[in-house]
């Protein structure tokens, strides 16, 4: 009996020993992550709030809480835009592309004959040149160079690309190779690409005098879109023959076969987009017959991914921070949509145009863009905020102050 009792009791000390040792383990632990690692800590220590929260120790835990809070918290979209101004006389072509946002905060607007600019940090609105009311020929397309974001490129009906310098508001030079009207240009460093109603594409040296140095021809309907990658390597292009083609950047005297042709569109190729963080991926969108979003990799040729957007796509844009993809719409939702990438599942959607949505831009920070519509206006969304410090009462205050602020400036 005593030598049972004496086992008994030796094995229910034990067990308690060890419970005593898992529960110092615990507390140590839990100290160790509210409090820092010290040799004189204890469970319960009293801190003065402010002290805690400004020491080093406090640092490792407050990251961790922060982070774990961010990654379970659905990032917020305003669904109202910040801004609206009126664009008298905007021209209602799905063909053209009339607006453009610099690296200088700048964005040119066309209407019509004249060309207006739009100073995003001072509100300032200024016009740039016209080409004169008895004219009746108009604007076509916009470009603004990346790198220097003062020289404005200008596509007109007159056959002609003209090159404005923003601050001394002078016309720096006339370039005349196409035979019609110019509605697409895209820069690569010093070539000035142009697209032309009669389907050619021509590569502009802007340094030299005979600045034509090279003609691209497969298109054989009018190029309405035109997008040098972000390494300058590969130019996709769009048509209303409803082709995407991809071109190498050989500014040959004469090239007609391009690397890749995308014949899965149903209708004109305006919409072209390359993925900022992977070189190869382009987005294609297509018009209203067609409405889906196609992704390439211009590396295979092959198609990724295919989204019916069951809407006409006018353009396409990749955020700078977010995985993430913006559409604008014409008929039949004259909507804004955001995807993400890439299971590209709708993520938002920015309804306020009371007719098609024809361009978009994106600002220099990356974090708004402005749409402009058949309803004449100009519409800034901040979509793509990396501060977060966009809240639902700021959108209730400018839809209440709507018709005293963001209507009150026009752009002509």
């Amino acid at each position: 009996m005593e030598i049972g009792y004496h086992l008994l009791h030796s094995k229910n000390s034990q067990d308690e020993d060890r419970e005593n040792q898992v529960d110092q383990v615990k507390r140590k632990l839990i100290n160790e992550t509210c409090n820092g690692i010290s040799d004189r800590a204890k469970v319960l220590n009293l801190h003065n709030k402010a002290d805690w929260e400004n020491s080093d120790k406090s640092a490792p835990y407050l990251n961790s809480l922060v982070n774990s809070v961010k990654k379970n918290t659905k990032r917020y979209i305003s669904p109202t835009p910040d801004r609206i101004l009126d664009a008298p006389d905007f021209r209602n072509d799905f063909y053209l592309n009339l607006i453009d946002w610099s690296s200088q905060n700048n964005l040119a607007v066309a209407l019509e004959q004249d060309l207006f600019l739009w100073n995003a940090g001072s509100g300032e609105i200024s016009q740039l040149f016209s080409m004169g009311e008895q004219n009746s020929d108009y604007i076509c397309s916009t470009s603004w160079q990346p790198s220097k974001g003062n020289i404005l490129a200008v596509g007109n009906s007159k056959n002609t690309v003209e090159l404005w310098d923003a601050n001394t508001q002078t016309c720096l030079r006339q370039m005349k190779s196409q035979k019609s009207r110019i509605g697409s240009l895209s820069w690569n460093n010093f070539i000035l690409t142009s697209g032309s109603r009669s389907g050619e594409i021509h590569h502009h040296d802007v340094r030299v005098a005979q600045h034509h140095v090279g003609t691209l021809k497969m298109h054989g309907q009018e190029v309405c879109g035109l997008k040098w990658s972000n390494n300058g390597r590969h130019l996709a292009s769009g048509g209303n023959d409803n082709l995407a083609l991809v071109w190498d950047a050989n500014y040959s005297v004469e090239t007609s076969q391009p690397l890749h042709i995308f014949r899965e569109h149903t209708a004109a190729v305006k919409a072209l987009a390359w993925c900022p963080w992977q070189n190869n991926l382009l987005a294609t969108g297509g018009g209203s017959s067609d409405g889906h979003i196609k992704l390439w990799n211009v590396s295979s040729g092959s198609l990724i991914q295919s989204i019916d957007s069951m809407s006409q796509i006018s353009c396409l844009l990749w955020s700078k921070y977010y995985k993430e993809l913006i559409s604008s719409h014409g008929y039949s939702t004259n909507q804004l949509t955001i995807w993400r990438y890439p299971d590209m599942t709708p993520v938002s959607d920015l309804i306020g145009h009371h007719s098609r949505v024809l361009m978009m831009a994106m600002s220099p920070d990356g974090e708004m863009v402005v749409s402009v519509g058949a309803d004449e206006t100009l519409r800034l969304w901040r979509c793509f905020a990396v501060d977060e410090k966009l809240k639902k009462s700021k959108d209730s205050s400018i839809v209440k102050n709507q018709s005293s602020t963001t209507l009150s400036r026009c752009i002509r």
